[in-house]
């Protein structure tokens, strides 16, 4: 079975954590309104039809009772439904008529100790007491009191229906003798339980439809996500050369683009990196070669007693051991990072300076330096700047030829003040000149191709920029530095 690396399947669990996170984050928040929303919704319909149904069959039980003459009603004795009495049989058929008209299923008549005169719907016979009243003794209690009321819950009846009742008072002389009841279906919890599963298969529809946009949605991140989990897996294994594919999406795509600005900077770096080695190892092998030949002749000459030869042995190991030196110190000034140190700076007193310290090596070459610097303050680090002028000015007199003369000048410009150093050597061919900035790159015997480097790094690092424009008989480097304190924190590689 094929090896999975950590960091792949912890990619991996991410993405999937990911796909899940939006599930949740879709259908939760869905699910609860839903959830919240229908049973609110449906509860609310229930207790408003409830409260209508109520006032209805009340309203009902109260134009029952103004057809009921009360003291008739209490003429209305047991055994009068045996004997089918003129006034029992009037009151059935009032009764029966108001059922009729108003669709109730049940409407009766009790005194005030709950005992049945009239029931039409029910079948109870006269006298007889009617368990239902216990239920409602709250409601009869304000009827008794001659209010109108109605039972606060649903019972279902023998059918398997969902029924309520109201009441009204019925009075005779100012005082209340009995009640009517009236039971009518709840015959709107059929639509209302219809609507309810209708709610419900609309949830369940608009949930299915979040959960496949949620799907869609996850994988559309997934995707280019992948494709960045993969372009980030490359460069971990050290393969800097291959591009991070662009992504469409906003944010996705500013991820593609840090990553592959880090891809390109590391990459960079590598290349740096691997020159670097290459020009130390071929700089340093020349020299070590050089020591190792002239300290075998030299023991042969001390072994022979040839001291006068021996001498110029050890001036020739000395020299090579100087340029070794050199190399390391160049290789560490151009590599290490160095903080700025941060002051104001004359600028004529820092070109005077690196003048200065290359007024012998132009003496010896028998080349002229000329210098014609503006005032201005730098807020800078004056001996790295001092490195990097003497690098330029020993590049420009390296170049000139016997009895020339190096042009140094200075001079504000706007919000920078530029530097130019000028020689009137034979110039840098085009080639060249592109890798000119290339650390380790020289067309000297003797030159660690450091110097110009090193130049433009601490340039960029003051947020400067170094330049070259050559022709034949006329060289410049331009160097370009800000006036003020938009300087970087520290010199760091350029890219």
């Amino acid at each position: 079975m094929a090896h999975v690396p950590p960091h792949t399947s912890r990619w991996r669990d991410a993405l999937g954590s990911l796909s899940a996170r939006l599930l949740v984050a879709f259908l939760v928040p869905t699910l609860l309104f839903v959830a919240v929303a229908g049973t609110a919704v449906y509860q609310l319909a229930r207790i408003i039809l409830e409260e209508e149904l109520g006032t209805s069959l009340s309203a009902i039980a109260a134009a029952t009772a103004t057809q009921v003459h009360g003291e008739r009603l209490l003429t209305v004795e047991p055994g009068d439904d045996v004997a089918s009495t003129r006034t029992w049989r009037n009151f059935v058929r009032t009764f029966e008529s108001i059922a009729e008209a108003s669709g109730v299923r049940r409407i009766y008549a009790v005194d005030t100790q709950g005992r049945v005169r009239v029931d039409v719907g029910g079948g109870l016979p006269v006298g007889a007491e009617m368990p239902e009243l216990a239920r409602d003794r709250l409601e009869l209690t304000r009827v008794f009191e001659g209010a109108r009321a109605a039972s606060q819950v649903l019972f279902t009846g023998s059918d398997g229906r969902l029924y309520k009742t109201g009441y009204a008072p019925i009075v005779y002389e100012g005082r209340v003798v009995g009640a009517v009841g009236v039971e009518g279906s709840a015959v709107f919890f059929g639509p209302l339980q219809e609507l309810s599963r209708t709610f419900a298969t609309m949830g369940a529809v608009a949930l299915t439809a979040l959960a496949v946009i949620a799907l869609v949605t996850a994988r559309g991140l997934a995707r280019p996500l992948r494709r960045l989990m993969a372009s980030a897996l490359r460069i971990g294994r050290g393969d800097l050369t291959t591009p991070v594919p662009p992504e469409p999406t906003l944010e996705i795509g500013v991820l593609a683009r840090e990553l592959e600005d880090m891809r390109g900077a590391l990459e960079s770096r590598d290349r740096q990196l691997k020159m670097m080695l290459a020009g130390v190892a071929h700089e340093v092998r020349n020299p070590i070669g050089g020591i190792a030949l002239f300290s075998g002749i030299l023991k042969e000459d001390l072994q022979a007693g040839a001291h006068a030869e021996a001498g110029a042995h050890v001036e020739r190991i000395q020299r090579e051991v100087a340029y070794l030196q050199r190399i390391v110190e160049d290789f560490l000034a151009f590599a290490r990072e160095q903080p700025l140190a941060r002051a104001p700076v004359e600028a004529p007193a820092l070109l005077s300076v690196a003048c200065e310290l290359m007024a012998a090596e132009a003496s010896a070459r028998d080349v002229t330096v000329d210098l014609d610097a503006a005032p201005a303050v730098l807020e800078a680090d004056g001996s790295l700047l001092t490195a990097a002028l003497v690098n330029l000015v020993k590049n420009a007199v390296q170049a000139s030829p016997p009895g020339g003369r190096v042009r140094v000048s200075g001079a504000s410009n706007g919000g920078h003040y530029t530097i130019q150093v000028r020689d009137a050597g034979p110039g840098v061919p085009g080639a060249e000149r592109e890798r000119i900035f290339e650390p380790f790159f020289t067309t000297r015997e003797k030159g660690t191709g450091l110097g110009l480097p090193l130049a433009r790094k601490i340039a960029l690092a003051h947020g400067g920029a170094l330049r070259l424009d050559s022709a034949p008989g006329d060289t410049r480097f331009t160097l370009t530095l800000p006036l003020g304190e938009s300087l970087s924190a520290a010199v760091t590689p350029p890219r």
